[in-house]
């Protein structure tokens, strides 16, 4: 018995010794504001103790019939991952874009509350405080399911959507070829009970940048800055316990009659390799909603925006010019 017990304390001695070698504590909060919240971002008090990391760009007529645009990034990733599209489109429109909550500089949210609704209500919070009555709304992946929680909600407020690689439909079943393609090693050490708690202590920056590179096609797009970006970020106070606890809840999906009842003007655009969210959903999407237009990239994974700006920008301008034409 006292050799058990020997045997059984050293086992844990060292792996105590192992958890403080290899553990990754959170990032400064301090030190990311000044990294990565230089002008023109600011931050934005919003209900339930939230305050949100924003940044508001563009021209801000007020008798202009032009509307804002306001994009929502997706899971792990923050409003940088906007930046081509800032670029480009803030030219001739108000761009908006935000962390949300339990990602970025925004942080968890205090009522630990990361069901679509919450995410819908802090979306209406913040077009709120900015003074946004009606606006064109867009995410990519699980900002996307935020856009279309948001518009199933307050349909009124939205003048169209933009939904690019977008969750928030019913999951669809994959063909032999995606099922074989699809996988994120970060998304699937989340979804894991009891891995995903040693994840929110032990996060290397390696499993990161492959689950980026998992993410896309394009891999030229995985610099060394954006892998410390998402790796910093995620590692902000709050956010990996966030993240497992979004992965541990239940898929809400809207329904198909929810979808189905939206009529506002929107603009799908997917990456024909996307592997975390396959083409097909796309397409679903597309035959779903009564009002839609589909452009499909060959050769681009779950990030258009970061893989293809050229093309998403030149097609996402189209698009707004036939609204304003209507």
């Amino acid at each position: 018995m006292k050799w058990l017990l020997r045997i059984g304390g050293t086992l844990l001695a060292v792996l105590v010794i192992a958890f403080f070698i290899f553990r990754t504590p959170d990032t400064d909060p301090a030190e990311m504001r000044a990294k990565y919240a230089g002008a023109p971002s600011q931050f934005v008090e919003i209900g339930g103790g939230v305050t949100v990391h924003l940044r508001d760009e563009g021209p801000r007529n007020a008798d202009s019939e032009v509307p804002a645009i306001l994009l929502l990034h997706g899971s792990n990733a923050d409003l940088s991952t906007w930046q081509p599209w800032v670029e480009a489109l803030s030219e001739t429109h108000r761009v908006i874009r935000f962390d949300q909550v339990g990602h970025g500089l925004t942080g968890p949210d205090p009522a630990q509350d990361y069901s679509r609704q919450n995410y819908a209500d802090d979306i209406r919070e913040v077009a709120d405080a900015l003074g946004l009555d009606r606006f064109i709304i867009g995410g990519n992946s699980m900002g996307g399911k935020h856009t279309l929680a948001f518009a199933v909600a307050y349909p009124e407020r939205v003048a169209g959507m933009i939904l690019v690689d977008g969750s928030g439909g019913p999951m669809q079943p994959r063909d032999e070829d995606e099922e074989k393609a699809s996988g994120n090693i970060g998304f699937t050490i989340a979804r894991m009970p009891g891995v995903n708690l040693i994840a929110e202590q032990i996060t290397p920056r390696a499993l990161i940048a492959q689950s980026l590179k998992q993410s896309v096609s394009v891999k030229s797009i995985v610099t060394d800055e954006m892998i410390d970006r998402y790796w910093e970020m995620l590692r902000y106070p709050g956010n990996r316990a966030a993240t497992m606890a979004r992965f541990g809840a239940d898929y809400e999906a809207m329904t198909e009659a929810e979808i189905a009842a939206l009529t506002m003007p929107t603009l799908i655009l997917w990456g024909e390799e996307d592997r975390l969210i396959p083409v097909s959903a796309a397409r679903w999407l597309d035959q779903t909603l009564t009002n839609s237009d589909l452009v499909i990239y060959p050769g681009i994974g779950h990030l258009p925006q970061e893989e293809a700006p050229d093309a998403t920008i030149a097609d996402v301008r189209k698009w707004l010019t036939s609204l304003e034409q209507e």
